[in-house]
C-alpha cells in the first residue's frame, strides 16, 4: 500500500504542477517584464528522499560485527525561507534556508539497521536542514538556477541487546554535511512562484558508543532528494486579476493554517494508575500542527486540493487515559514535527442546472460559483469527517469544542490510518432542502496502524448519510443521519476473555491479536444543529456501534450521546468572538467492558483493571478573535469516569489555544 500511496502523491503533485499556469497578464511572461532588485520569500516543500546507507555495527567491542549498505526511500515535507537579488543582466544570486521533516509512518525516519547475534542498532533522524546559496538566471517566468552549501541533520542512535531486551539509546545528535544541486522556479504571478528541485546531500562517516554494551555503530550517507514547493514573495506588488472568482482552468488559491494546543490537569484522585490511565500526578503536554493549502481549478467543475501538514507534540499520557479524550489534535506523539499528505484529490462537481449559489474562498474550497442542484465525486485521500457526521457548532477542534465526544460522533469508527486520513470516492447529490452522500474507503490492515489493506473487496468502509434542511421561526437547522459499516482485521473482545481465561499465562492483549480476523462492525449517528437567534445556536449528536469488535481507528466509545450551545459576542460588541457550551456521556459494550476489566487495552484506554461507569465530559471556552484570521481559546473540561474507571478521578483539564489562517 505503501508503493501505491507514494505512485498516487506523486502523479497527482505532478498534475497539479504541471496544471497551474500564470494567472496574470501576458506581459508578465515577455522578457520586456524582467524581475529586477531583490526580494524576501518563504515557502514549503514536498519531496521523495532515496538513497543509500552504509552502516557498521561492531558488537561488543569487536567480538561480532556486522557492515552493509542499505537503501533508503521515503516522502518528506519542510519549510523554507531566503533572498535574492537579480541584476539588470538577469543574473540571480540568493541565498536560503530550509528544515525538512520525516513522513508520518515510523519507518519513513530509519535511515540506516543493522544486526549482530547479541543486538540490533539503527540511526533514525528528526529533522534535515541546510544553508545554501544559490545563483541562476532569469528568463521571463522561468529562473534555472544551481545551489549548494552545508548541510545538518538531526539523528538518534539506538541499540536493543537482544539477549537482555534493553534499549540503550542517544537521544539527540546532530551530524553536518554539504549538500549541492539544481532547481528550477516559475512564476505563479508576481507574488506566487513554484519550484522543481534536485539535491545530492552527503554526510561523511561517523560513528557513537553505547556504553552499556559496549558497540560502536559508524554510519555514512548518500541521499538524493527530489522536492516541489512554492514559495511567497514579500513586499512585490499584487498584479490585477479578473474580478471574477472563477478565473478559469488553471487558476489557483492558497491558504494555510497554523494551530498550536497547551493543555494539563493538576492531580487527581486515583487508586493506582494503570498503563494507559492518566498520570495521578497530572500532567501538561503541548501538540502544533501547521497546514498548507492548495487548490487548482482544472477544467469546468474540476478541482484538485493538496494538504501538506507537519504535525509535532503530544497529548496527555501520549493521548491516552480517557475514551473522549481532551485534545482533538493529539492524534499521535511526535518529538518533532513528522510531514503528512493529509489530503490530496480531485473533485468533479456536474450542475443540474437551476438556482445557483456563490462558493467563498477557503481551505479546501475555490471561490467560484454552483449550480444549487448538483452531483459532487471525489476521489483521493482525505478525513472521512471531511464530508459526513458535519455540525454547524461542533465539528473542528482547531475552531470550536476541543474534546474528542464532543466535536465528532464520538462512536463513529470511521475508516482511517492512525492520523485520521485514508484513500476513498464519495459522490453527493445535493438539491435545496436536503443531500444524499455516500463513500467508499480503505481501511487499516489493522486496529492503529498507518497501513492500508489492499483486500478491496472483502475488507473495507462504506459510510452514507442523509442531509435535511429547514428553517423553523426563520431559523435554519440542519438534521444528519449516517449509517456505516467496516470489514476490517479485527479481534473480538468476548473471544479474547474467554481465550485469556482458558489460559491463565497468556496476556489479554496477545490473545485479542490471537482472535483476529475478517470481522464487520457497523454503527449509525444523528447530528442536529439547530439557530436559536441570530446569536445563539444548539448542536445534538448520537451515535451507536455494535461493540462487538476491536476499534479499528477512532476512540474506545460504543454509544454517546452529547450537546450544548454556541453563542457570538454581538451582545457585547465582540460579533467574531464565541462562547461554547457542551457536554457527553460516554459508555461501552459489556464485552468491551469484560476485555478491559481482564487487563486489555484499548485504543485509549485501559488501566490494567476496571470499575465499570460511564464516562461523563463538559467542556465551556471562549474564543476571542485577536486580529484577521487569529483566534485565541480558552477551555476548560471536567472528565469524570476518565477510561470508564469509577476509582480514578475526576479530572479537571485545562487548555489554550492559538490558531492563525490565513
Amino acid at each position: 500500500m505503501m508503493s501505491f500511496a507514494r505512485t498516487a502523491q506523486g502523479l497527482a503533485i505532478a498534475a497539479l504542477i504541471a496544471a497551474v499556469q500564470p494567472v496574470g497578464s501576458a506581459e508578465a511572461q515577455t522578457d520586456d517584464n524582467r524581475r529586477s532588485g531583490g526580494s524576501f520569500y518563504a515557502g514549503a516543500h514536498v519531496g521523495y528522499m532515496f538513497g543509500t546507507a552504509t552502516a557498521t555495527l561492531a558488537d561488543p567491542t569487536g567480538i561480532s560485527s556486522q557492515s552493509a549498505t542499505n537503501p533508503y526511500g521515503a516522502l518528506f515535507g519542510g519549510v523554507q525561507a531566503g533572498w535574492e537579488y537579480v541584476f539588470p543582466s538577469r543574473l540571480m544570486l540568493g541565498i536560503e534556508a530550509d528544515f525538512s521533516f520525516p513522513n508520518y509512518e515510523d519507518a519513513s525516519k530509519v535511515l540506516s539497521y543493522r544486526a549482530t547475534p547479541t543486538g540490533y542498532a539503527s540511526e533514525e533522524y528528526e529533522w534535515l536542514a541546510s544553508l545554501r546559496g544559490r545563483v541562476g538566471y532569469d528568463i521571463g517566468a522561468w529562473t534555472p538556477y544551481l545551489t549548494g552549501g552545508l548541510a545538518w541533520m538531526s539523528t538518534r542512535y539506538s541499540r536493543i541487546d537482544l539477549t537482555t531486551g534493553n534499549e540503550d539509546a542517544n537521544p539527540s545528535n546532530i551530524r553536518v554535511g554539504w549538500t549541492a544541486g539544481a532547481g528550477l522556479d516559475y512564476r505563479l504571478d508576481s507574488r506566487w512562484s513554484a519550484r522543481a528541485e534536485y539535491l545530492y546531500t552527503n554526510f561523511n562517516l561517523s560513528g557513537f558508543v553505547f556504553g552499556s554494551a559496549p558497540a560502536r555503530y559508524d554510519t555514512q550517507y548518500n541521499l538524493h532528494r527530489v522536492r516541489f514547493g512554492l514559495n511567497y514573495r514579500f513586499g512585490e506588488v499584487e498584479e490585477k486579476k479578473s474580478k471574477q472568482n472563477d478565473r478559469g482552468p488553471g487558476s489557483f488559491e492558497v491558504g494555510g493554517q497554523t494551530v498550536f494546543v497547551y493543555q494539563g490537569y493538576p492531580p487527581i484522585r486515583a487508586a493506582y494508575d494503570g498503563p494507559q490511565s492518566l498520570p495521578s500526578s497530572g500532567q501538561s503536554r503541548e501538540t502544533w500542527a501547521m497546514s498548507g493549502f492548495l487548490g487548482v481549478r482544472l477544467w469546468e467543475g474540476g478541482e484538485l486540493y493538496y494538504n501538506p501538514e507537519t504535525l509535532q507534540g503530544y497529548g496527555v499520557a501520549l493521548t491516552t487515559g480517557a475514551a473522549g479524550f481532551p485534545n482533538g489534535e493529539a492524534q499521535r506523539a511526535y518529538p518533532y514535527p513528522r510531514y503528512n499528505t493529509s489530503r490530496l484529490y480531485v473533485r468533479q462537481t456536474f450542475g443540474l442546472g437551476g438556482e445557483r449559489e456563490k462558493v467563498e474562498s477557503d481551505l479546501g474550497q475555490l471561490a467560484g460559483e454552483r449550480d444549487i442542484s448538483r452531483i459532487t465525486v471525489q476521489a483521493g485521500k482525505f478525513a472521512v469527517q471531511d464530508f459526513f457526521d458535519n455540525n454547524k457548532y461542533a465539528n473542528d477542534p482547531r475552531v470550536d469544542f476541543l474534546n474528542w465526544a464532543v466535536w465528532s460522533a464520538a462512536a463513529f469508527d470511521y475508516p482511517a490510518d492512525s492520523v485520521g486520513f485514508t484513500w476513498g470516492i464519495t459522490a453527493e447529490l445535493n438539491q435545496p432542502s436536503w443531500a444524499v452522500r455516500a463513500g467508499y474507503f480503505l481501511v487499516a490492515n489493522q486496529p492503529d496502524t498507518n497501513v492500508y489493506d489492499l483486500a478491496l473487496i472483502s475488507r473495507n468502509g462504506f459510510v452514507g448519510e442523509l442531509e435535511m434542511r429547514y428553517q423553523p421561526f426563520d431559523q435554519p437547522g440542519t438534521t444528519r443521519l449516517g449509517v456505516w459499516m467496516t470489514s476490517a482485521f479485527a479481534g473480538s473482545y468476548a473471544d479474547a476473555v474467554a481465550l485469556t481465561n482458558a489460559t491463565p499465562s497468556l496476556d489479554p492483549n496477545t490473545a485479542i491479536a490471537l482472535t483476529r480476523q475478517t470481522r464487520t462492525k457497523y454503527g449509525l449517528y444523528l447530528s442536529i444543529d439547530q439557530q436559536l437567534s441570530d446569536d445563539v445556536g444548539a448542536f445534538f449528536r448520537f451515535s451507536w456501534n455494535d461493540g462487538r469488535s476491536e476499534i479499528l481507528a477512532f476512540t474506545d466509545i460504543d454509544a454517546s450521546v452529547s450537546g450544548g450551545l454556541s453563542i457570538k459576542g454581538n451582545s457585547w460588541n465582540r460579533p467574531d468572538d464565541t462562547i461554547g457550551i457542551g457536554g457527553a456521556i460516554n459508555s461501552i459494550s459489556s464485552s468491551h467492558a469484560n476485555y478491559l476489566a481482564v487487563g486489555g487495552l484499548g485504543q485509549t484506554v485501559g488501566d490494567g483493571a476496571l470499575t465499570y461507569a460511564s464516562e461523563f465530559v463538559a467542556e465551556a471556552y471562549y474564543s476571542l478573535k485577536l486580529a484577521k484570521g487569529v483566534f485565541v481559546t480558552a477551555d476548560y473540561q471536567y472528565l469524570g469516569n476518565p477510561a470508564y474507571n469509577a476509582v480514578r478521578g475526576p479530572a479537571h483539564f485545562f487548555s489554550g489555544r492559538l490558531m492563525a489562517k490565513f
